[in-house]
């Protein structure tokens, strides 16, 4: 049986780290732990020496003519999602799709295969950074920018960076089950499936537009008290305004409600004492005003899909408290 083909999509200006991983899941041989074995091509989208971000360059020793038997093809991100991939990429990926062959995005790379027209009218994610701007950009596609990828059969796109570890060992588990994908999984010191979703790595601080002076006075005041029963009219108080024109100023200077403002705030804040403290459950529900334990979890898991224990597992590296 012929061995699955994966090209890999390699360009000027390439983050290593993203062209790193389909090779270190794919490229790799394994057959001696029972992982198949993979044809795994890097096709250069120009010859010669590719510059990558981090300063050196790589040469591909296939260029675009490695993806035309391929069976799937990743490309690992991109390096400007401001600057249109070359009509040649996009075109070898759309014959590619044509035929058949799985088509994967990682990171920015759900921008090039957005850019190729393939995402429409599709559920696909990117980067939280940038999914917004992805949105805006391609509107027929159903963009989720809180997981961590998304599989839609034929085409598969991840969140930033290590999301793609997560997305090509569900290749691997999707190809040849559970077991192989956590052979591998173990080999490269990972987790075979992480919990949660890529809301749990976003800035949650909701950012202050305009200028807004009183309110952003208000909102230093509020960051400072968020162990405190706090309601619309007390901060209104502490603003000096009526309610009325307090709430219209409000969202007019932050984008959302009160209410919603105020969750994310103590979400931010419960995610760095989750991080950079030792405290129990109980204290940081406290400290950052949610009242109980049992409504910290539930926010936890509403917002950013993940308990309070599993993300100061994943961000500390040590056993939760």
């Amino acid at each position: 049986m012929a061995a699955h083909t994966i090209a890999v999509v390699a360009f000027d200006g390439i983050s290593p780290f993203l062209l790193s991983i389909p090779c270190g899941v794919f490229g790799e041989d394994r057959s001696a732990a029972g992982v198949p074995r993979f044809d795994l091509r890097i096709c250069g989208v120009q010859s010669g020496p590719l510059p990558t971000s981090s300063g050196f360059s790589i040469v591909a020793p296939y260029g675009l003519e490695g993806m035309i038997d391929a069976d799937t093809i990743i490309v690992p991100g991109w390096h400007d999602p401001r600057i249109s991939p070359p009509e040649s990429l996009l075109e070898a990926l759309c014959v590619a799709h044509e035929r058949g062959a799985c088509l994967v995005g990682l990171c920015l790379g759900a921008f090039v295969l957005a850019a190729a027209g393939i995402l429409n009218g599709r559920p696909a994610t990117t980067h939280w950074l940038w999914a917004e701007e992805f949105g805006r950009r391609y509107p027929r596609i159903r963009v989720n920018p809180e997981v961590l990828y998304v599989d839609d059969g034929d085409v598969l796109t991840s969140a930033g960076v290590a999301a793609g570890i997560d997305c090509c060992l569900h290749l691997m588990r999707k190809w040849h089950g559970a077991e192989i994908a956590s052979r591998v999984a173990r080999r490269m010191v990972v987790p075979p499936h992480r919990q949660g979703g890529q809301a749990q790595y976003a800035e949650l601080s909701l950012s202050v537009r305009g200028d807004g002076e009183r309110i952003s006075a208000v909102l230093d005041w509020t960051r400072l008290h968020l162990d405190h029963s706090l309601d619309v009219d007390m901060l209104a108080e502490q603003a000096r305004m009526s309610r009325r024109t307090f709430t219209r100023r409000f969202r007019a200077v932050t984008g959302t409600t009160v209410s919603n403002w105020l969750r994310h705030e103590r979400l931010a804040m419960a995610q760095r004492l989750l991080e950079s403290t030792d405290q129990s459950i109980e204290w940081i529900a406290a400290r950052a005003g949610f009242g109980s334990s049992v409504s910290l979890r539930q926010q936890f898991r509403e917002v950013l899909h993940i308990s309070p224990l599993a993300f100061r597992r994943n961000f500390r590296g040590q056993t939760a408290r």
